[in-house]
């Protein structure tokens, strides 16, 4: 089920890169499977040329203009081994405007785990103008994603197949063909890519970037992450506190939670998203295309329409058909930005007279599906790095006995987020952590931005990222808005903050709030030069 990935104004024609997570998003205090040492070699310096078109394993597209130049990184495999195997890191940059001015690398990991930085920035670039003014914006594909030793597991066909099962199973033979999905799925991943499965976890991802901090030349990470890309940020800084520049955290991960913990938040939170997408169809009264005259009403219309599909499932793409596990995860896709609500509106109208393609098209949005059939590795790095991640792994019985919590969080989705904690029960490799560590004394300040109607990174994890990123550290700034992530909704008061810390190093007041319909100015007190 999904977490992670910035919004953009192409949202709203299904070409944001927005992402999935599994049920093993945990995080870790403890240290287990740390990777030790580092490379004692110095990066080689990048040679930056011309980019490719992204690959279909970064999602697809057009080669990016002129403006953008693309390098590659080689790292240790395994940094325990910093002398041994090596990978290629995917880079992508377009140099600051001013040169006089120049800050020096602003580098951004949009989330996911498994979304690509190479195919993700291009696209989303034009809500960072301000930014580029005096930083070179730059992202990468981390390790196990896109080109970068991309992790491989089903092919398109067998995707096609994964992703059509009834992921709420209410039978015994739903049960068992569930599982038995899980457990094929797996075994390919094992098959296809078992030498990096590994070493895709956060803390090797979290050493490459200082890696590419060397690479590009930085005596400092200035840093821009997004959901899943705030707890990369967060172990970047336990792991090299001394080393961290201006950095922002937007819809952010709690890091004291666990696998259950992480998909029961959002359970309530995607729930909570529901509510108000549905208040708002209510409040614009017969303009709204669904029935229902309350937000319950409309709500209880969506669990009704899950039930009949699955039942009986509608005509969706192609041969493709519709089902609950399709629909409901459309409708999850659509929560991520405020500029989908209108394609949910029509979606769930459609849907409900017998035809399923615009929920459909959503799901495969979510799923790394493009019209040709192909996915991107999204789904297969996703739940490669959250594995690597965990080490929940949860037995059946362990399932069943939490699905009525699921259920009682989140009548929509509850079940569907449920069942996903066995995503990493057979995994091949072992986990990390519990939860990660994101202590950073002596970091410089790091502005956590914490969204209120954010169905994928609920609100109250940026507090819980501020704590455990330390006093003097975690600077909080709220956000009381709708969909994933603050900065890319293009409040004034939230772009003011982020865009004053960074180009000038004044930090906000911290318990600074925003709100879209005043959107006042926040005030700022000194921060490192």
């Amino acid at each position: 089920m999904p977490r992670n990935v910035v919004r953009t104004a192409a949202a709203a024609t299904l070409t944001a890169a927005l992402l999935t997570t599994g049920a093993c998003a945990g995080g870790g205090s403890g240290t287990a499977g740390r990777p030790q040492g580092g490379s004692t070699r110095e990066p080689k310096p990048l040679k930056w040329g011309e980019c490719s078109a992204p690959t279909p394993a970064e999602g697809g597209g057009q080669v990016p203009g002129k403006d953008w130049q693309c390098a590659t990184l080689d790292v240790p495999l395994d940094y325990a081994d910093p002398e041994g195997k090596t990978i290629p890191i995917a880079l992508i940059r377009a140099k600051a405007r001013d040169q006089k001015h120049r800050l020096g690398s602003l580098v951004f990991n949009f989330g996911g785990p498994g979304g690509s930085g190479i195919s993700t920035l291009p696209g989303a670039a034009q809500e960072y103008t301000a930014l580029r003014a005096r930083y070179d914006l730059v992202s990468f594909d981390p390790r196990g994603v896109g080109r970068s030793a991309p992790v491989r597991c089903e092919d398109d066909k067998q995707l096609d197949a994964y992703y059509a099962q009834d992921s709420s199973p209410a039978t015994p033979a739903q049960e068992k063909a569930y599982l038995d999905g899980l457990r094929k799925y797996q075994e390919a991943c094992k098959k296809n890519s078992g030498a990096v499965l590994p070493h895709v976890g956060t803390e090797n991802a979290a050493r490459d970037l200082d890696r590419i901090r060397q690479a590009l030349g930085d005596e400092k990470l200035n840093y821009f992450g997004i959901s899943y890309g705030t707890e990369l940020g967060g172990v970047y800084a336990h792991l090299f506190p001394k080393n961290v520049g201006r950095a922002v955290f937007d819809a952010v991960v709690d890091p004291t939670q666990n696998a259950e913990q992480g998909a029961l938040g959002q359970a309530k939170g995607f729930q909570l998203a529901l509510g108000n997408f549905a208040q708002d169809c209510v409040d614009r009264g017969d303009a709204c295309r669904l029935q229902g005259s309350t937000a319950k009403e409309i709500e209880a219309n969506v669990i009704k329409l899950q039930k009949a599909l699955a039942a009986k499932p509608i005509p969706g793409i192609g041969d493709r058909m519709l089902g609950e596990s399709a629909a409901t995860n459309g409708i999850a896709q659509a929560l991520y930005s405020k500029e989908l609500w209108p394609l949910l509106e029509q979606g769930l109208d459609e849907a409900e007279g017998g035809q399923g393609q615009l929920l459909m098209a959503l799901s495969d949005a979510l799923n790394g599906r493009d019209q040709q059939g192909r996915y991107s590795n999204l789904g297969a790095a996703n739940a490669a790095i959250n594995c690597a991640d965990s080490k929940d792994r949860y037995s059946l019985a362990q399932t069943k006995a939490k699905l009525p919590e699921f259920r009682k969080a989140s009548p929509v989705f509850g079940d569907f987020l449920g069942w996903a904690m066995l995503s990493c029960t057979d995994w091949p490799v072992p986990g990390s952590w519990n939860t990660p560590d994101v202590s950073a004394p002596g970091a410089a300040p790091i502005l956590v931005i914490g969204n209120t109607g954010d169905p994928a990174t609920p609100y109250e994890g940026a507090r819980k990222m501020a704590e455990r990123l330390g006093k003097g550290v975690g600077v909080e700034l709220t956000y009381k808005g709708e969909g994933h992530g603050a900065y890319n909704s293009g409040d004034a008061c939230v772009q003011q903050a982020v865009n004053t810390y960074l180009l000038d190093g004044k930090v906000p007041t911290a318990g600074t709030v925003c709100t879209p319909a005043a959107s006042p100015s926040p005030a700022a007190s000194p921060g490192p030069a």
